[in-house]
């Protein structure tokens, strides 16, 4: 483990190790596990068959891990059965363990899921709405989710009991602060002028006319059903719009702001309330004349707030005791207590700053208050319209017009748009990710589609073009460009390899790099967290094996952009922990160990899905 550590431990990844790590079961949100009929299964685990339909559902929701970059859908969608199966392997495990959770465990697990809530509570009905668009029972989702929390219960059992040793904590800080002395060229690649023949062109274009086409595209035709629509529908009269505003009022109303002061007079083992209350009483009489900050200053136990004048910032109801607060809230500005007893002992208490609340009139928020009335109101008729959405959508796969006709909404249609880019409503990646999915390319509508929390989309393929190779004399001045380039990193390449073989004859690398009028870059003490040289270089310089017999690690590193660096590795100091290193020592030896427990959980699943009886055809 210490030795994955080491290949990984480059700057952030090495502090990294170093943070908490978080290792729950990763919970898939709601599948769609239906009745397939005679459909056959793309993957059985033992008892338990996967049809294409489960596969196409594990890798939408797989595939919201990659939003925003470039990714193969065949190989997510591999990647996706993958994890199906080594999820039903590590469930039937736990099962035949006889892992259990517990109903209540189970419900409050469910009640504390962001996307059953609304306002940071829970709400049934968006609960029951979210489980009808995944045509999924409450009862099969709850099941759902005790099998998640049984296979976390058994993962954590693992992670959680492994432990880490001091000398694997030092060891890592040992690799981490490791020092390497090393001395580089680096061959440019230089812009080649020879031209490529027309042989040459033609014989790439031929092998290699998958990066030459234009991309496949498609057009949609899609029915929207929004809140904010509905909301717009909502008849209003200014008796409801003004009842809504007394039942909302705290939201378009200004709290009081209040800043106070206070002179503390402790009561503790040396001071008794009657000592203490005559100190509050003198220093009142003080008052009349000196200054308030400066009384406070000199006279309050209260050291940390004495500095400032005895400033206790913006008072808050519920911080203080009831006494405090009372007496605080009844002042006026500028006006001091009496002297007010609390637990800590006596306090003579100032409003330094006020500033009174405000309820802003009705009229002045009669907009936002119809705005959030209709709103409100519309809720639940979303709600209503989403489950009819969902179920007719679902029953007719055909068409949109018979739960467009239903609900009253026009179906709209969109331009043609790829994979990677289109507008309007394809502007979004999860609409242009479901316009490309099996299930929409072969004619059926989509699974709703959320854009955001009141926004729900259900289209169908109006337009499909498949990707098509593009002619030869539209590409050649790309393919020229890719020729020239490659011409021009083959002779960079070459010129390296032939530096190192004469540095592993024995030629000096000053002597070598003079020769080929190339700067030599000298790098003493180089740590994995230093950014003397590039990322990818400094990777490649602690893979390298260390020097043997006196004799320097020689070898050629490649950098982004083509330019080959021909590296010599005189030396490695073994590294020692630090002052800071031994600050960090708890949380090191807490995080290595998980890191150390999840290694030992991934053998064990691998171990179990090698026993398992399984077997998979690919995925389409």
């Amino acid at each position: 483990m210490l030795t994955k550590i080491r290949e990984k431990a480059q700057g952030a990844f090495a502090w990294g190790i170093l943070i908490v790590i978080c290792v729950p079961f990763a919970l898939w949100g709601i599948q769609n596990y239906v009745d397939t009929g005679e459909e056959a299964p793309v993957a059985s685990v033992g008892d338990k068959d996967f049809f294409q339909r489960d596969v196409n559902k594990a890798y939408e929701q797989y595939s919201q891990n990659f939003q925003g970059m470039a990714f193969d859908e065949q190989t997510l969608k591999a990647q996706a059965l993958e994890k199906l199966i080594k999820d039903e392997v590590l469930l039937q495990h736990v099962h035949a363990k006889g892992l259990v959770t517990t109903d209540d465990t189970a419900r409050d697990f469910i009640q504390s899921l962001p996307y059953f809530q609304v306002d940071g509570k829970f709400d049934d009905k968006r609960y029951k709405t979210m489980l009808s668009l995944q045509k999924i029972s409450s009862g099969e989702f709850v099941n759902r989710i005790k099998n998640a929390l049984i296979m976390e219960q058994f993962q954590r059992s693992i992670i959680d009991s492994s432990f880490a040793t001091k000398y694997d904590v030092e060891s890592f800080f040992k690799i981490q602060n490791q020092q390497r002395d090393v001395d580089y060229i680096t061959v440019a690649v230089q812009k080649s002028t020879e031209q490529p023949s027309e042989q040459d062109i033609a014989a790439y274009y031929q092998q290699h006319q998958d990066l030459y086409q234009t991309p496949e595209q498609v057009s949609v035709e899609y029915i929207e059903l929004a809140l904010e629509d509905i909301a717009k529908t909502i008849a209003v009269t200014d008796d409801k719009l003004k009842a809504y505003y007394e039942e909302q009022k705290d939201q378009y109303t200004t709290a009081e702001r209040r800043k106070i002061s206070h002179i503390l007079f402790a009561i503790n083992d040396k001071v008794d309330e009657k000592t203490a209350l005559d100190k509050a009483l003198k220093a009142q009489e003080e008052l009349a004349t000196k200054d308030f900050a400066a009384v406070a200053a000199e006279f309050s136990d209260d050291k940390l707030s004495a500095k400032t004048g005895g400033d206790l910032g913006l008072f808050n109801v519920g911080v203080m005791e009831k006494s405090f607060e009372d007496a605080a809230s009844a002042l006026k500005l500028g006006e001091v207590s009496k002297p007010v007893k609390s637990a800590f002992g006596y306090h003579l208490i100032k409003v330094t700053e006020l500033m009174p609340g405000e309820i802003k009139p009705f009229d002045a928020v009669k907009n936002e208050v119809t705005k959030a009335f209709q709103k409100a109101q519309a809720e639940t008729a979303f709600y209503e319209s989403a489950e009819t959405l969902t179920e007719m959508s679902y029953e007719n796969p055909d068409n949109l017009k018979t739960v467009a006709d239903a609900l009253g909404i026009t179906i709209q249609k969109s331009a043609l748009f790829t994979k990677d880019k289109g507008e309007g409503i394809a502007a979004d990646e999860k609409i242009r990710r479901a316009s490309f999915t099996e299930e929409v390319l072969q004619g059926n509508n989509s699974t709703p589609i959320e854009l955001g929390t009141d926004r729900l989309v259900v289209l169908r393929l109006s337009e499909h073009k498949t990707a098509a190779v593009r002619e030869l004399k539209d590409v050649n001045p790309d393919i020229v460009a890719v020729l020239l380039a490659d011409k021009a990193k083959l002779q960079a390449v070459e010129t390296a390899r032939q530096i190192k073989a004469r540095l592993q004859a024995g030629e000096s690398i000053q002597t070598v790099a003079a020769e080929n009028k190339l700067p030599v870059k000298t790098v003493t003490g180089l740590t994995r967290s230093k950014d003397d040289v590039p990322l990818p270089l400094s990777e490649a310089i602690f893979k390298a094996a260390k020097p043997v017999g006196g004799k320097s690690t020689l070898f050629i590193a490649e950098l982004p952009a083509g330019e080959q660096v021909v590296v010599s590795l005189s030396k490695v100091k073994e590294g020692v922990m630090t002052e800071d290193d031994k600050k960090q020592m708890e949380l090191a030896t807490k995080n290595i160990a998980k890191a150390f427990g999840q290694t030992e959980f991934n053998a064990l699943v691998n171990s179990l899905q090698g026993d398992a009886d399984i077997s998979v055809k690919a995925p389409k």
